[in-house]
């Protein structure tokens, strides 16, 4: 049995067949795009063991395909296995052995990124501090509390399992958290006076300014889920009432095109669209014990034992054009367990490097553009951690290193041949 699999690991004809399966996998998670949507369908396809159920030109259809981590793993098992049967320790295989190698690097390295890397960001506007970095795409439900007076102890709640019907409890929560309704996507709609409402899913909290009604799915680069959830906070045998909580309320983003939306679509002035978005923001929160708890649902954070503070956003383009020519933050990074305290600019194709992590700048809005846009300079930098960044470079530079040794040794040979002939 051990030598039939062994046979079957190294044979290559499961090489011959992965990488079919590999092309075939690569074009209809391509196409799928256009329906599901690009992070759904590199989930769906890429990041799964198996696939079931394809979506091809808007038609379903009910087959199953091995996923890009079967398929990668497979393609592992078989080099090195391969590798192991026709090993040979000679000068004349060296560079295949480099070559081996090499691949076996990348696909390591590119499996290590897939499960360990991250992507968040940072948004602060000049002279603000931020200590942590937010998720783009996935959200939390936060409770916030005093630990002593200059602590704050936060116990977050995953939104993935706010699920319809949960019941989520904490060991420093001293209360439950019943979940009633979950919608991954919503819109808001304004409780305007004089117009006829429906009553409020509940008289707490943000509720009773708005309404939230469940929206498709988006698919789209461009946009994004903002999840609203319906729940209820129950103390050992008392209720502490129904409250919503949304993404639209606790994302500074969305909050912020929120308001520009009751601006430019809705004709608002300035004064009333601040009044109607302080009520969205206002916070919610109940009393357990003498202890306050404010709760938000907002972008997932994660936070490090360090701060970056936005000390200047530069924006600027060339003259008589909207072209970008340069854009930059100067931040001043502090971290009270090393006692760095430094200033550093962070610009395009110069990122800072910190803590295992790389700081990139994104996205700005200063100089002019913010002037006309009213708003105050600010800036957001793309944190990305990827502990394999280097398996990339190493891998290329063994693959190359190992095929040029392996030409040379046969064009010294050929060469070599040819004076004795």
């Amino acid at each position: 049995m051990f030598d039939r699999l062994f046979r079957f690991f190294s044979s290559l004809r499961l090489t011959v067949v992965l990488l079919a399966f590999g092309i075939v996998l690569v074009f209809v998670g391509t196409v799928a795009q256009a329906d599901e949507g690009l992070y759904n369908a590199q989930s769906r396809y890429f990041k799964h063991w198996f696939v079931q159920g394809i979506t091809m030109f808007g038609h379903h259809i009910p087959i199953g395909l091995p996923g890009g981590y079967l398929i990668g793993t497979l393609l592992l098992i078989n080099l090195v296995v391969a590798h192991i049967k026709r090993f040979q320790l000679t000068t004349k295989k060296i560079g295949i052995q480099l070559t081996h190698a090499g691949v076996i690097l990348l696909l390591v390295g590119q499996l290590t990124t897939d499960l360990f890397s991250r992507e968040t960001q940072i948004r602060f506007s000049e002279g603000e501090t931020r200590s942590y970095a937010e998720s783009g795409m996935n959200y939390e439900l936060a409770f916030i509390t005093d630990a002593d007076a200059d602590t704050e102890e936060v116990v977050a709640i995953p939104a993935r399992l706010l699920v319809k019907g949960a019941e989520l409890k904490h060991e420093k929560l001293p209360f439950a958290v019943h979940v009633k309704h979950y919608w991954l996507n919503s819109d808001p709609s304004f409780r305007a006076p004089m117009m006829q409402n429906e009553p409020p899913v509940t008289t707490n909290g943000l509720a009773r300014s708005f309404d939230f009604r469940p929206a498709a799915e988006t698919k789209s680069m461009e946009s994004k889920n903002v999840p609203t959830a319906l729940i209820e906070i129950a103390a050992p045998g008392a209720s502490l009432g129904t409250w919503v909580v949304s993404g639209w309320a606790g994302d500074d983003l969305m909050v912020e095109a929120l308001r520009e939306s009751f601006i430019s679509r809705q004709k608002m002035g300035e004064e009333m669209a601040a009044s109607i978005i302080g009520r969205l923001t206002e916070p919610q929160m109940v009393e357990v014990g003498g202890k306050q708890f404010a709760f938000v649902l907002r972008p997932a954070r994660v936070y490090e034992p360090y701060s970056l503070t936005l000390l200047k956003a530069t924006h600027s383009v060339y003259r008589g054009t909207d072209i970008p020519k340069d854009f930059r933050s100067r931040v001043r990074l502090e971290n009270h367990r090393t006692g760095e305290n430094r200033e550093v600019e962070i610009f395009m194709n110069s990122p800072l490097r910190y803590g295992g992590q790389t700081f990139y700048q994104y996205q700005m809005v200063a100089g002019e553009l913010a002037r006309r846009a009213g708003q105050a300079p600010s800036s957001i930098l793309q944190v990305v951690r990827n502990p394999s960044w280097l398996t990339p470079y190493a891998g290329c530079i063994m693959v190359a290193a190992g095929l040029v040794t392996q030409f040379m040794i046969h064009l010294v040979g050929f060469v070599s041949r040819r004076k004795t002939a």
